[in-house]
Protein backbone atom coordinates (compact mmCIF):
# COMPACT_ATOMS: atom_id res chain seq x y z
CA UNK A 1 0.00 0.00 0.00
CA UNK A 2 1.53 3.40 -1.14
CA UNK A 3 2.10 5.54 2.22
CA UNK A 4 -0.50 8.01 3.09
CA UNK A 5 0.20 11.77 2.33
CA UNK A 6 0.54 13.78 5.82
CA UNK A 7 -1.44 16.59 5.90
CA UNK A 8 -1.48 20.09 7.98
CA UNK A 9 -4.60 22.32 8.08
CA UNK A 10 -4.07 26.14 9.12
CA UNK A 11 -7.27 27.15 9.95
CA UNK A 12 -10.32 25.26 10.94
CA UNK A 13 -12.79 27.21 12.32
CA UNK A 14 -15.69 28.30 10.21
CA UNK A 15 -14.78 27.64 6.51
CA UNK A 16 -11.68 25.36 7.55
CA UNK A 17 -14.13 22.92 8.73
CA UNK A 18 -14.94 22.10 5.58
CA UNK A 19 -10.94 21.21 5.03
CA UNK A 20 -10.94 19.04 7.68
CA UNK A 21 -13.58 17.00 6.46
CA UNK A 22 -12.28 16.75 3.09
CA UNK A 23 -9.11 15.56 4.41
CA UNK A 24 -10.73 12.96 7.13
CA UNK A 25 -12.84 12.09 3.61
CA UNK A 26 -9.69 10.70 1.75
CA UNK A 27 -8.43 8.77 4.49
CA UNK A 28 -7.53 6.02 1.80
CA UNK A 29 -5.20 8.47 0.57
CA UNK A 30 -4.13 11.49 3.27
CA UNK A 31 -3.95 11.07 6.78
CA UNK A 32 -4.42 14.32 8.86
CA UNK A 33 -1.39 14.79 11.08
CA UNK A 34 -1.30 18.57 12.47
CA UNK A 35 -3.83 21.27 12.81
CA UNK A 36 -2.59 25.23 13.86
CA UNK A 37 -5.57 27.54 14.41
CA UNK A 38 -4.84 29.88 17.97
CA UNK A 39 -9.00 29.13 18.90
CA UNK A 40 -7.80 25.52 19.52
CA UNK A 41 -8.29 22.23 17.12
CA UNK A 42 -12.08 22.17 17.70
CA UNK A 43 -13.46 18.88 16.47
CA UNK A 44 -10.41 17.02 15.41
CA UNK A 45 -9.50 13.25 15.82
CA UNK A 46 -6.98 12.02 18.54
CA UNK A 47 -3.81 11.99 17.83
CA UNK A 48 -3.92 15.22 15.52
CA UNK A 49 -1.27 17.31 16.89
CA UNK A 50 -2.66 20.71 17.36
CA UNK A 51 -0.42 24.19 17.23
CA UNK A 52 -1.53 27.12 18.04
CA UNK A 53 0.81 29.05 14.88
CA UNK A 54 0.84 27.98 11.49
CA UNK A 55 4.27 28.78 11.28
CA UNK A 56 5.43 26.34 13.73
CA UNK A 57 3.15 23.59 11.93
CA UNK A 58 4.53 24.01 8.70
CA UNK A 59 8.23 24.05 10.25
CA UNK A 60 7.56 21.11 12.45
CA UNK A 61 4.99 18.86 11.14
CA UNK A 62 6.87 16.87 8.22
CA UNK A 63 3.93 18.14 5.90
CA UNK A 64 3.54 16.76 2.33
CA UNK A 65 0.76 18.94 2.12
CA UNK A 66 -0.33 22.39 3.87
CA UNK A 67 -3.78 23.91 4.17
CA UNK A 68 -4.12 27.57 4.65
CA UNK A 69 -7.66 28.69 5.64
CA UNK A 70 -6.26 31.68 7.05
CA UNK A 71 -6.67 35.54 6.57
CA UNK A 72 -5.83 36.73 3.69
CA UNK A 73 -2.51 38.83 4.70
CA UNK A 74 -0.81 36.21 5.83
CA UNK A 75 -1.15 33.90 2.80
CA UNK A 76 2.26 34.96 1.07
CA UNK A 77 4.11 34.59 4.19
CA UNK A 78 2.78 31.03 5.19
CA UNK A 79 2.70 29.85 1.84
CA UNK A 80 6.55 30.63 0.57
CA UNK A 81 7.35 29.37 4.14
CA UNK A 82 5.69 25.84 2.94
CA UNK A 83 6.98 25.50 -0.49
CA UNK A 84 10.71 25.71 1.08
CA UNK A 85 10.04 23.35 3.37
CA UNK A 86 8.92 20.70 0.87
CA UNK A 87 5.04 20.96 1.20
CA UNK A 88 2.59 21.16 -1.25
CA UNK A 89 -0.24 23.75 -0.57
CA UNK A 90 -3.98 24.50 -1.16
CA UNK A 91 -4.61 27.72 -0.62
CA UNK A 92 -7.80 29.66 -0.21
CA UNK A 93 -8.68 32.20 -2.43
CA UNK A 94 -8.20 35.10 -2.59
CA UNK A 95 -4.47 33.74 -3.16
CA UNK A 96 -2.38 36.55 -2.64
CA UNK A 97 -2.99 40.65 -2.63
CA UNK A 98 -0.32 41.59 -5.08
CA UNK A 99 0.65 40.74 -8.86
CA UNK A 100 4.12 40.67 -6.97
CA UNK A 101 3.43 37.93 -4.32
CA UNK A 102 1.78 35.65 -6.88
CA UNK A 103 4.81 36.27 -8.90
CA UNK A 104 7.40 35.59 -6.57
CA UNK A 105 4.95 32.31 -4.58
CA UNK A 106 4.90 30.97 -8.29
CA UNK A 107 8.30 31.15 -8.93
CA UNK A 108 8.95 29.57 -5.58
CA UNK A 109 6.52 26.79 -5.64
CA UNK A 110 8.01 25.94 -9.40
CA UNK A 111 11.49 26.27 -8.13
CA UNK A 112 11.05 23.73 -5.41
CA UNK A 113 8.65 21.62 -7.46
CA UNK A 114 5.82 22.13 -5.29
CA UNK A 115 2.22 22.39 -6.31
CA UNK A 116 0.10 25.72 -5.52
CA UNK A 117 -3.48 24.98 -5.83
CA UNK A 118 -5.73 28.05 -5.26
CA UNK A 119 -9.07 27.32 -3.06
CA UNK A 120 -11.31 28.45 -5.98
CA UNK A 121 -13.95 25.21 -6.13
CA UNK A 122 -15.67 25.69 -8.83
CA UNK A 123 -12.38 25.09 -10.86
CA UNK A 124 -13.22 21.68 -9.97
CA UNK A 125 -16.35 21.02 -12.34
CA UNK A 126 -15.66 19.91 -15.52
CA UNK A 127 -18.59 22.19 -16.72
CA UNK A 128 -16.09 25.13 -16.81
CA UNK A 129 -13.58 23.68 -19.23
CA UNK A 130 -17.01 23.07 -21.05
CA UNK A 131 -18.27 25.91 -20.83
CA UNK A 132 -14.93 27.41 -22.56
CA UNK A 133 -14.80 25.13 -25.30
CA UNK A 134 -18.92 25.31 -26.07
CA UNK A 135 -18.05 28.99 -26.47
CA UNK A 136 -15.63 28.74 -28.66
CA UNK A 137 -17.46 25.81 -31.17
CA UNK A 138 -19.67 28.18 -32.54
CA UNK A 139 -22.68 26.98 -31.40
CA UNK A 140 -23.59 31.12 -30.11
CA UNK A 141 -21.90 32.69 -33.12
CA UNK A 142 -18.84 34.85 -32.62
CA UNK A 143 -18.73 35.72 -28.72
CA UNK A 144 -19.34 39.24 -27.73
CA UNK A 145 -17.77 39.08 -24.44
CA UNK A 146 -18.51 37.73 -21.42
CA UNK A 147 -20.25 38.47 -17.78
CA UNK A 148 -20.14 37.60 -14.42
CA UNK A 149 -23.45 37.90 -12.06
CA UNK A 150 -23.24 37.40 -8.37
CA UNK A 151 -26.34 38.75 -5.75
CA UNK A 152 -25.72 37.39 -2.59
CA UNK A 153 -27.33 38.84 1.32
CA UNK A 154 -24.88 39.44 3.66
CA UNK A 155 -24.98 41.10 7.13
CA UNK A 156 -23.53 43.95 9.04
CA UNK A 157 -22.35 41.31 11.28
CA UNK A 158 -20.41 39.28 8.63
CA UNK A 159 -18.10 42.44 8.16
CA UNK A 160 -17.01 42.30 11.41
CA UNK A 161 -16.86 38.47 11.67
CA UNK A 162 -12.78 38.83 11.61
CA UNK A 163 -10.47 41.72 12.47
CA UNK A 164 -9.33 41.73 9.04
CA UNK A 165 -13.15 41.81 7.49
CA UNK A 166 -14.24 44.69 5.82
CA UNK A 167 -10.39 46.01 4.92
CA UNK A 168 -8.66 47.02 2.03
CA UNK A 169 -5.30 47.23 4.33
CA UNK A 170 -4.92 46.37 7.82
CA UNK A 171 -1.62 47.12 9.36
CA UNK A 172 -0.10 48.36 6.69
CA UNK A 173 -0.47 44.99 4.84
CA UNK A 174 -3.20 44.38 2.10
CA UNK A 175 -6.11 42.52 2.97
CA UNK A 176 -8.28 42.86 -0.01
CA UNK A 177 -11.96 42.15 1.78
CA UNK A 178 -14.46 43.59 -1.25
CA UNK A 179 -17.16 41.39 -2.56
CA UNK A 180 -15.14 41.35 -5.54
CA UNK A 181 -12.12 40.05 -3.86
CA UNK A 182 -13.63 37.97 -1.55
CA UNK A 183 -17.14 36.75 -1.14
CA UNK A 184 -17.53 37.00 -4.73
CA UNK A 185 -14.25 36.27 -6.02
CA UNK A 186 -15.40 33.03 -7.61
CA UNK A 187 -17.54 34.79 -9.93
CA UNK A 188 -14.77 36.43 -11.61
CA UNK A 189 -12.13 33.86 -11.43
CA UNK A 190 -14.48 31.55 -13.02
CA UNK A 191 -15.47 34.14 -15.77
CA UNK A 192 -11.67 34.66 -16.66
CA UNK A 193 -11.09 30.79 -16.70
CA UNK A 194 -13.87 30.33 -19.01
CA UNK A 195 -12.67 33.60 -21.27
CA UNK A 196 -9.01 31.96 -21.13
CA UNK A 197 -7.32 34.40 -19.07
CA UNK A 198 -4.85 33.35 -16.76
CA UNK A 199 -1.89 35.66 -15.99
CA UNK A 200 -1.41 39.57 -15.04
CA UNK A 201 -0.31 40.66 -18.61
CA UNK A 202 -3.80 39.12 -19.79
CA UNK A 203 -5.43 42.02 -18.19
CA UNK A 204 -4.97 45.31 -20.34
CA UNK A 205 -7.53 47.44 -18.34
CA UNK A 206 -9.66 47.33 -15.54
CA UNK A 207 -13.12 49.52 -15.30
CA UNK A 208 -13.90 49.32 -11.65
CA UNK A 209 -17.46 51.45 -10.07
CA UNK A 210 -16.94 50.13 -6.89
CA UNK A 211 -19.94 51.03 -4.16
CA UNK A 212 -20.18 50.38 -0.46
CA UNK A 213 -23.94 50.11 1.33
CA UNK A 214 -21.78 49.16 4.67
CA UNK A 215 -20.14 51.20 6.69
CA UNK A 216 -16.89 49.37 5.67
CA UNK A 217 -13.53 50.27 3.77
CA UNK A 218 -14.46 48.05 1.08
CA UNK A 219 -17.06 47.63 -1.53
CA UNK A 220 -20.14 45.63 -1.14
CA UNK A 221 -21.26 46.70 -4.65
CA UNK A 222 -19.53 47.08 -7.77
CA UNK A 223 -18.95 46.82 -11.21
CA UNK A 224 -16.11 45.97 -13.59
CA UNK A 225 -15.37 45.59 -17.13
CA UNK A 226 -12.10 43.94 -17.98
CA UNK A 227 -10.64 44.25 -21.02
CA UNK A 228 -8.19 41.23 -22.18
CA UNK A 229 -5.53 40.66 -24.26
CA UNK A 230 -7.15 40.32 -27.78
CA UNK A 231 -9.76 42.81 -26.78
CA UNK A 232 -12.28 40.50 -25.37
CA UNK A 233 -14.03 42.17 -22.03
CA UNK A 234 -15.42 40.23 -19.12
CA UNK A 235 -18.07 42.20 -17.04
CA UNK A 236 -19.14 41.67 -13.80
CA UNK A 237 -22.30 42.74 -11.23
CA UNK A 238 -21.52 41.92 -8.10
CA UNK A 239 -23.08 42.74 -4.80
CA UNK A 240 -23.99 41.36 -1.30
CA UNK A 241 -26.54 43.83 -0.85
CA UNK A 242 -28.96 41.97 -2.74
CA UNK A 243 -32.78 41.65 -1.03
CA UNK A 244 -32.07 37.42 -1.44
CA UNK A 245 -29.29 35.02 -2.50
CA UNK A 246 -29.56 34.26 -6.37
CA UNK A 247 -27.06 31.50 -7.59
CA UNK A 248 -24.63 33.41 -9.04
CA UNK A 249 -23.47 32.93 -12.65
CA UNK A 250 -21.20 33.39 -15.90
CA UNK A 251 -22.80 34.51 -19.21
CA UNK A 252 -21.35 34.27 -22.63
CA UNK A 253 -23.10 36.08 -24.74
CA UNK A 254 -22.60 35.85 -28.33
CA UNK A 255 -24.57 36.74 -31.57
CA UNK A 256 -26.54 34.00 -32.06
CA UNK A 257 -27.33 33.20 -28.52
CA UNK A 258 -25.98 33.00 -25.47
CA UNK A 259 -24.92 30.37 -22.37
CA UNK A 260 -25.54 31.02 -18.60
CA UNK A 261 -23.23 28.98 -16.64
CA UNK A 262 -24.25 27.99 -13.14
CA UNK A 263 -20.77 27.37 -11.58
CA UNK A 264 -22.37 26.82 -7.42
CA UNK A 265 -24.58 23.83 -9.66
CA UNK A 266 -22.13 23.04 -11.96
CA UNK A 267 -24.83 23.75 -14.41
CA UNK A 268 -24.81 25.01 -18.58
CA UNK A 269 -27.77 26.66 -20.33
CA UNK A 270 -27.82 27.19 -23.86
CA UNK A 271 -29.76 29.89 -25.46
CA UNK A 272 -29.98 29.78 -29.14
CA UNK A 273 -31.73 32.48 -30.98
CA UNK A 274 -34.61 31.24 -32.49
CA UNK A 275 -35.33 28.62 -29.93
CA UNK A 276 -37.36 28.89 -27.11
CA UNK A 277 -35.81 27.15 -24.71
CA UNK A 278 -32.52 26.11 -23.87
CA UNK A 279 -30.30 23.46 -23.49
CA UNK A 280 -28.89 22.08 -19.85
CA UNK A 281 -26.08 20.14 -19.06
CA UNK A 282 -24.66 19.07 -16.15
CA UNK A 283 -21.24 17.90 -14.83
CA UNK A 284 -19.20 16.44 -12.10
CA UNK A 285 -17.16 18.01 -9.74
CA UNK A 286 -13.85 16.88 -7.92
CA UNK A 287 -12.72 17.92 -5.00
CA UNK A 288 -9.61 20.60 -4.91
CA UNK A 289 -7.95 18.87 -2.03
CA UNK A 290 -8.64 15.38 -4.21
CA UNK A 291 -7.24 16.97 -7.45
CA UNK A 292 -3.72 18.35 -5.61
CA UNK A 293 -3.35 14.44 -3.92
CA UNK A 294 -3.58 13.45 -7.59
CA UNK A 295 -1.20 15.87 -8.86
CA UNK A 296 1.37 14.94 -6.77
CA UNK A 297 0.40 11.19 -7.14
CA UNK A 298 0.31 10.88 -10.42
CA UNK A 299 1.27 14.24 -11.82
CA UNK A 300 -2.42 14.60 -13.39
CA UNK A 301 -3.24 18.30 -14.38
CA UNK A 302 -4.16 21.16 -11.60
CA UNK A 303 -7.81 22.19 -11.65
CA UNK A 304 -6.56 25.48 -10.14
CA UNK A 305 -3.06 26.43 -10.28
CA UNK A 306 -1.71 29.20 -8.65
CA UNK A 307 0.25 30.22 -12.15
CA UNK A 308 -3.63 30.41 -13.59
CA UNK A 309 -4.95 32.56 -11.55
CA UNK A 310 -2.42 35.59 -12.26
CA UNK A 311 -5.19 37.58 -14.34
CA UNK A 312 -7.42 37.34 -10.92
CA UNK A 313 -4.57 39.24 -8.92
CA UNK A 314 -3.96 41.87 -11.55
CA UNK A 315 -7.65 42.92 -10.66
CA UNK A 316 -7.77 42.46 -7.14
CA UNK A 317 -4.08 44.37 -6.78
CA UNK A 318 -5.77 47.45 -8.88
CA UNK A 319 -8.93 47.28 -6.89
CA UNK A 320 -7.87 47.62 -3.14
CA UNK A 321 -4.85 50.12 -4.27
CA UNK A 322 -6.87 52.31 -6.56
CA UNK A 323 -9.86 54.65 -5.15
CA UNK A 324 -11.85 54.07 -2.51
CA UNK A 325 -15.29 52.85 -2.93
CA UNK A 326 -18.44 55.32 -3.42
CA UNK A 327 -21.07 55.17 -0.98
CA UNK A 328 -24.61 54.06 -2.79
CA UNK A 329 -27.18 56.84 -2.33
CA UNK A 330 -28.91 56.99 1.11
CA UNK A 331 -32.39 57.03 -0.57
CA UNK A 332 -31.15 54.18 -2.39
CA UNK A 333 -30.52 51.74 1.00
CA UNK A 334 -33.27 50.17 2.96
CA UNK A 335 -32.05 48.28 5.73
CA UNK A 336 -33.84 45.13 7.12
CA UNK A 337 -33.23 42.35 10.14
CA UNK A 338 -33.65 38.74 10.29
CA UNK A 339 -32.56 36.28 12.90
CA UNK A 340 -30.84 38.68 15.34
CA UNK A 341 -28.94 40.28 12.45
CA UNK A 342 -28.74 43.35 10.19
CA UNK A 343 -29.02 43.86 6.23
CA UNK A 344 -28.41 47.02 4.40
CA UNK A 345 -30.51 46.22 1.17
CA UNK A 346 -29.80 48.34 -2.22
CA UNK A 347 -33.08 48.99 -4.02
CA UNK A 348 -32.46 47.82 -7.80
CA UNK A 349 -29.13 46.05 -7.21
CA UNK A 350 -30.68 42.90 -9.25
CA UNK A 351 -31.50 44.39 -12.06
CA UNK A 352 -28.12 46.92 -11.91
CA UNK A 353 -25.84 43.33 -11.66
CA UNK A 354 -28.02 41.78 -14.61
CA UNK A 355 -27.41 44.85 -17.28
CA UNK A 356 -23.60 44.91 -16.22
CA UNK A 357 -23.21 41.63 -17.29
CA UNK A 358 -25.38 41.58 -20.38
CA UNK A 359 -24.22 44.94 -21.60
CA UNK A 360 -20.93 45.20 -20.53
CA UNK A 361 -21.02 48.51 -19.03
CA UNK A 362 -20.30 49.71 -15.49
CA UNK A 363 -23.16 50.99 -13.06
CA UNK A 364 -21.92 54.21 -13.74
CA UNK A 365 -22.16 53.74 -17.75
CA UNK A 366 -25.35 52.56 -17.60
CA UNK A 367 -26.80 55.40 -15.34
CA UNK A 368 -27.93 52.95 -12.54
CA UNK A 369 -27.62 53.18 -8.80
Amino acid sequence: MTQRLRVGIAGVHGHGRSHVGATLALADDVELVAVADPRGGGDVPAGVRVYDDAAAMIDDAGLDIVVLSTPIPTHTALSLRAVARWSHVLLEKPPVPSVADHLALTSAADAASRAVQVGFQSLGSRGVPATAELAASGVIGDVLHYGAVGLWSRSEQYWRRAPWAGHRVLDGRLAADGVVTNPLAHALQTAFAIAGAHTPADVVSIDADLRRANDIETDDTSSLVVELDGGVRVAAGLAVTAPRRHEPYVLVRGTRGHLVYHYTLDTLHVFRDGIGLPRTFAFERTGLLADLVSHVRSGTELAAPLHRTGAFTRVLEAIITGPPPTPVSPELVRTTSEAGETFRVVEGVEDAAEQVAWQAKTFRHLGML
